[in-house]
């Protein structure tokens, strides 16, 4: 079980602000996105822009091994445009 915050545009795509989901404890940076974007598949749309954060460290969605904790949090992360 990891918490899942979702801020910026991918809050605004799944309607929620966090969320608890159950994951394997051992699990690849892409498969885990995979689960959240499962559940929102809008999220698909910003994949390729998110940052993706475990207990507040950036990850590539790549073939990385994560090795979650009960109460995890993961973050999605939108850029945030300036101007």
């Amino acid at each position: 079980m990891v918490e899942v915050l979702y801020f910026a545009k991918s809050a605004e795509i799944t309607g929620v602000r966090s969320e608890t989901i159950y994951v394997p404890r051992e699990i690849k940076a892409l498969q885990l996105w995979k689960e959240i974007e499962t559940r929102h598949p809008g999220l698909a749309d910003v994949r390729n822009q998110v940052i993706f954060a475990v207990r507040q460290e950036y990850v590539e969605l790549g073939d990385q091994l994560l090795l979650l904790q009960p109460g995890d949090e993961i973050a999605v992360i939108p850029p945030i445009s300036g101007g």
